[in-house]
């Protein structure tokens, strides 16, 4: 079984676009049964950097009306999809792919949370509290290289009350595109396991959405989950949106987190769909390499296990109380 923290095959079915790495019926071959199937609002189309060092500024903020009409139609565009939506951990199961209803920036909800509950009710189980732009509730982090991820203001008011609210009803906190800021007040507010669903180690690749050390140590001290993200401009100590980049790569993040973290912390965050990764995996019938990968980095089963889906089952349910 492999439970991954994030992929964008919603946005690209909601598009009418052809999935670039996720196709349901590989995914059953391969091994894959779920994860965080994201709810995102595109900003405006941004220039992709080709070279390093690059700083992309932040997107102009998407106003509340039209980020909730969107998220309607993803929504509708992802219960359209053959999965299985999770409300509870018993919903994953091999042979069936099953889908975390997550939104990936919370721009599609009223800065009062009073459709808070109407979104939990239809299943939504995970927040990113922000893309890479400002809202109502927080500033998410650009994209830059090299650049540390402290760049701008922490959490609003709305925010904390989200994080809050978050708690309360059993819906996970993704600290991912969150600048640095925000990450140390959702820490100190929360009381669940911290998560980020598709991050990678700032000492290995310097991009300003990866993760410090002190941010890793904070989100082990608290029980949670990094999932490595497999997008080469956050795996590469370059940079470079490098098509042959290896699966070694990815292994270089896992190792590195594990020894920093420890095995229970670390997981699968792989961006497909919404991300350049390496041609070597291809897409999700290439999962089997990295688990090979892994195996030949000296991995035995129960650590493989934990990676590829124990630790993300263990948090799931903690953060959603089961």
């Amino acid at each position: 079984m492999i439970l991954d923290g994030h992929n964008d095959l919603v946005l690209h079915r909601w598009r009418g676009e052809p999935t670039l790495h996720l196709d349901l019926d590989d995914a059953r071959e391969a091994g894959f049964s779920g994860g965080f199937f994201a709810l995102y609002v595109p900003s405006p189309s941004m220039p992709d950097p080709e070279a390093t060092p690059y700083a992309v500024p932040l997107p102009e903020p998407i106003p509340h009306d039209e980020a909730a009409r969107i998220a309607e139609e993803l929504f509708a565009a992802l219960c359209e999809l053959p999965v299985v939506r999770a409300t509870s951990v018993d919903d994953f199961r091999e042979g069936q792919v099953t889908a975390i209803v997550h939104m990936e920036g919370a721009e599609p909800l009223a800065p009062d949370l009073s459709d808070l509950e109407r979104w939990y009710e239809r299943g939504l189980r995970s927040i990113g509290l922000v893309w890479s732009r400002p809202n109502a509730f927080a500033e998410g982090v650009p994209f830059r290289f090299p650049s540390s991820p402290d760049t701008g203001a922490g959490l609003t008011d709305a925010g904390r009350e989200l994080v809050r609210a978050c708690n309360r009803l059993g819906i996970l906190v993704d600290l991912s595109h969150l600048n640095e800021a925000g990450f140390w007040e959702v820490q100190r507010i929360s009381d669940a396991p911290l998560v980020a669903t598709h991050s990678n180690a700032h000492a290995l690749s310097p991009a300003s959405r990866n993760l410090t050390d002190q941010q890793l140590d904070a989100i082990r001290d608290s029980g949670g989950v990094v999932g490595v993200n497999f997008a080469v401009t956050f795996l590469r100590e370059d940079g470079l949106a490098e098509p042959a980049t290896p699966i070694t790569e990815i292994v270089r993040h896992i190792d590195y987190l594990v020894g920093r973290m420890g095995i229970d912390h670390v997981a699968f965050g792989s961006d497909f769909d919404g991300a350049l990764i390496p041609e070597e995996l291809g897409g999700v019938a290439g999962l089997p390499k990295v688990v090979d990968a892994l195996r030949d980095a000296g991995y035995d089963d129960a650590a493989i296990a934990k990676l590829t889906h124990e630790n993300w089952l263990r948090v799931l349910r903690e953060t959603w109380r089961q």
